[in-house]
């Protein structure tokens, strides 16, 4: 036993010994730069926060100095020599929530890190450029933190106010910058609780097109969900090399996607998406504007200019707008130009999909070995044999394969042109879209090219009606082959005898009315319509084939589990709804959102089999009760 403790007391004897030459050999030989960086970036964050804890307490003193009758100023309050508690000098303050100037007693030592860091060579933590801190990070001093910070970024005197159809986020102060870049926060935390009169199955987001007829049992089968979906965060990032050129980039992403595991029953785990991602050059002196990235068309309405993140959107909640406004959020390229911001003009070339109405060509055919999907096409009359068109592809890598995209042969092409003036905004615009398809025609084995020319015109305008409490908004887009731009997802384009893809005539357009009875409430109400044409011809057998063809037997429409393959000639709708910005402060705002919105959906005539004809219609009600919680304004 004795032999036994005597070993271990010389093992815990040698432990001991290698413990304490380790440990001063990292004494030695370990520079405390790494930590003293650490002290720095902390001891600026803790001197950020009592810069903004003074502020908050000059605010308090204020509002409840006001609240007596008394009218101080700060220039008063400094006078006056209050004893304050802790801080810089030994002079003191309280602390309370509010908001307001920083308190002048409070003064503070520059934020530089130790000399021991900045003589630091080779360490990982290092000032860059101007910046005062590691890696070139620096909490806002309190000028631009706290003076500079209205109390409410909310702005709901705009015919499309940013803090409901964007994000605000350019009306924010900087939270921090690194090195020479500013980064903005903005966002939203989102609770909507949607009603429809029809089930649709869906989300925060109306397929406004899919409001059923009778004869499916989910028409007149209301639906009731609860969604956070759309709760949205950006970040805006900006840099001004020199003092005519500005670069940003900007991220916004909300919780719109859903993944094949998202579902509703004990988690809905519905997945991130990218909304917008792109970055911008200005160059101010020359009017020059550079986009690159997924962000509004540039067939979208505007309120001013043609510049991002000024998009006139209507202050809606539901995801996808209302029917008549035209819009895609798509990658492009946009190249601008201002005559002293007045002026503009802008050209964008955007990401292509088409749409595809083959509803009345019932037979499908793929090659063997291809991914390649179409339809059998009927002979048109004085023709014979029958035709084979393919248009689309299952998707690929970093595609949804579980979708299909049109073979697109060039990307979408949009002009337009813009005037600011003192009575509103106006603009007009073209857009260049090309279908392209294959066929095999009768008694041949191999494919034909096709490529058929589509595209429209449009306007738009937002002005004010005698004051600025009321203002008009509209849009307007006419042509061939633009359904994709409209929110009812009316057919681009349909097939002919040929196999070939021909544009449908279409119409998509809306008028508003934003009215803001006081600062704190925004009401608006809409009108909008989309519309198609026909685009058919007669088959050798005697019937019709194509879009907006009128033999089809529509009786089981009005039937429950009757057939109806009936096609949408227009849909209508009208909107109303409001907003009221009821709670503000340094810890955010609150906004309450109601709304309504009427359908009426309409097809093309048919008949009922026994030569009457038929006129199919249906009709929808969607109300939505939103809360938004904005924590950065």
């Amino acid at each position: 036993m004795n032999t036994a403790a005597s070993e271990n007391s010389v093992s815990k004897t040698k432990l001991d010994t290698k413990l304490l030459v380790g440990t001063l050999l990292f004494c030695l030989f370990n520079k405390p730069a790494l930590a003293l960086a650490d002290d720095a970036q902390e001891l600026a964050a803790i001197k950020a926060q009592m810069r903004l804890l003074a502020a908050q307490v000059e605010a308090i003193e204020q509002r409840q100095a006001k609240r007596q009758g008394l009218k101080k100023t700060q220039t008063a309050l400094a006078g006056k020599g209050r004893h304050n508690t802790g801080l810089a000098g030994g002079k003191t303050a309280t602390a309370a929530l509010g908001s307001g100037p920083a308190d002048p007693a409070i003064r503070f030592s520059p934020d530089t890190p130790p000399a021991s860091v900045a003589q630091a060579g080779g360490l990982p933590l290092r000032s860059h450029g101007s910046g005062t801190n590691p890696f070139g990070f620096e909490w806002l001093p309190a000028s631009q933190e706290v003076v500079g910070h209205p109390r409410s970024a909310m702005d709901l005197a705009s015919s499309s106010p940013s803090s409901i159809t964007q994000t605000s986020v350019d009306h924010l102060p900087p939270v921090f910058t690194i090195g020479g870049i500013s980064v903005k926060l903005g966002g939203f935390v989102e609770l909507s609780n949607i009603a429809r009169d029809s089930n649709m199955t869906a989300g925060p987001a109306t397929a406004w097109g899919n409001f059923p007829y009778a004869n499916n049992p989910n028409h007149g089968l209301s639906e009731e969900r609860i969604s956070a979906q759309l709760s949205r965060m950006s970040v805006l990032m900006e840099a001004n090399p020199r003092k005519d050129i500005r670069l940003q980039a900007y991220i916004e992403t909300d919780f719109g996607g859903a993944a094949g595991t998202s579902n509703s029953v004990q988690i809905s785990g519905y997945t991130p998406r990218m909304r917008q991602g792109y970055f911008t050059f200005t160059q101010k002196d020359w009017g020059f504007h550079l986009l690159m990235g997924q962000a509004w068309s540039l067939v979208t309405n505007y309120s001013k200019g043609l510049l991002p993140r000024q998009e006139q959107l209507p202050a809606v909640t539901d995801n996808n707008q209302i029917p008549g406004i035209a819009f895609t959020r798509v990658p492009q390229i946009r190249i601008g130009k201002d005559w002293h911001e007045k002026y503009w003009l802008g050209l964008s070339i955007e990401d292509p999909q088409g749409t595809v109405d083959a509803s009345t060509f019932s037979k499908s055919c793929s090659p063997n070995g291809s991914s390649f999907s179409g339809s059998s096409v009927p002979a048109g009359y004085g023709q014979s044999g029958t035709s084979c068109a393919y248009y689309q592809n299952s998707g690929g890598v970093l595609l949804n394969s579980g979708t299909h995209y049109t073979d697109n042969p060039a990307p979408d092409i949009v002009l337009k042109a813009a005037a600011d003036t003192s009575f509103g905004h106006y603009e007009v615009f073209g857009l260049g879209r090309w279908f392209r398809s294959l066929s095999v025609m009768p008694g041949e084995s191999t494919t034909r090219k096709h490529t058929h020319f589509g595209g429209g015109v449009g306007a738009g305008l937002t002005t004010p009606l005698g004051t600025k409490k009321l203002q008009l908004a509209g849009n307007i887009l006419a042509g061939e082959g633009v359904g994709r731009y409209g929110p009812s997802l009316l057919p681009d384009t349909t097939l002919n005898s040929r196999g070939q893809l021909t544009p449908v005539p279409e119409i998509i357009g809306s008028l508003g009315l934003i009215g803001h009875p006081s600062k704190s409430v925004l009401l608006y109400t809409y009108g909008g319509v989309e519309t198609a044409g026909r685009k058919s011809y007669m088959g050798n057998d005697g019937h019709q084939y194509g879009y907006g063809v009128s033999d089809l037997n529509l009786s089981g429409c009005s039937i429950e589990f009757g057939s109806c393959n009936a096609q949408t000639h227009t849909l209508a709708s009208l909107t109303a709804g409001g907003w009221w910005h009821f709670m503000e402060g340094h810890y955010g705002s609150m906004m309450a959102g109601l709304q309504y919105t009427y359908i009426r959906k309409f097809a093309f005539k048919g008949n009922d089999g026994f030569g009457n004809s038929v006129s199919p219609t249906t009709f929808g009600n969607t109300v939505y009760v939103t809360f938004r919680y904005f924590p950065f304004q």
